[in-house]
């Protein structure tokens, strides 16, 4: 019997950083148990440098990345949605479409690197922390039972996960 295919959405308003790196992640650290996507309300059109540069510093792929609309994933034949996390407070706000499947939903707030006004070392030092807080909780995901803990619970502990501090 094989193992489930969990489908995880990650959302932020540009789908530029944050987003971005948390689909990366999870793609990687799942271990084909898991297909992360991002995506944004409000996309800003590119990905932000310094998440590619955070995530090539980890050797994670690049390749294919691109900010997109959420609107993208609630088109019919979009995959069924397990999971949406939202990462950033002012999409977590924000009234998002239907998405297919009847998916548990937390939220994840991390700081916006992209926001951070500085040098260039202070933007990096941002991505870097961010990229560590996305995947300490990532990890902490990862552990969890999911074909064994009941929905209620389940999303008991997706809640925890969002307020787990590095």
């Amino acid at each position: 019997m094989s193992e489930k295919m969990y489908h995880v959405l990650f959302l932020c308003t540009g789908n530029s950083a944050r987003s971005i790196m948390a689909e990366v992640l999870l793609n990687h650290l799942g271990k084909g148990r898991f297909r992360a996507y991002s995506a944004g309300s409000h996309p800003a059109g590119m990905v932000n440098p310094f998440a590619i540069a955070q995530l090539e510093k980890a050797h994670l792929p690049t390749d294919g990345l691109r900010s997109k609309s959420w609107d993208e994933l609630a088109l019919p034949g979009s995959p069924s949605i397990d999971f949406v996390f939202t990462v950033c407070d002012n999409a977590a706000g924000e009234v998002c479409p239907v998405w297919p499947g009847q998916p548990l939903t937390a939220h994840w707030g991390i700081a916006d690197p992209a926001a951070v006004l500085g040098t260039d070392q202070e933007k990096r030092q941002a991505f870097s922390l961010a990229f560590n807080q996305l995947s300490r909780r990532i990890s902490i995901f990862l552990s969890l039972p999911l074909a064994k803990i009941d929905r209620m619970a389940l999303k008991h502990e997706l809640d925890r996960i969002g307020h787990c501090e590095e």
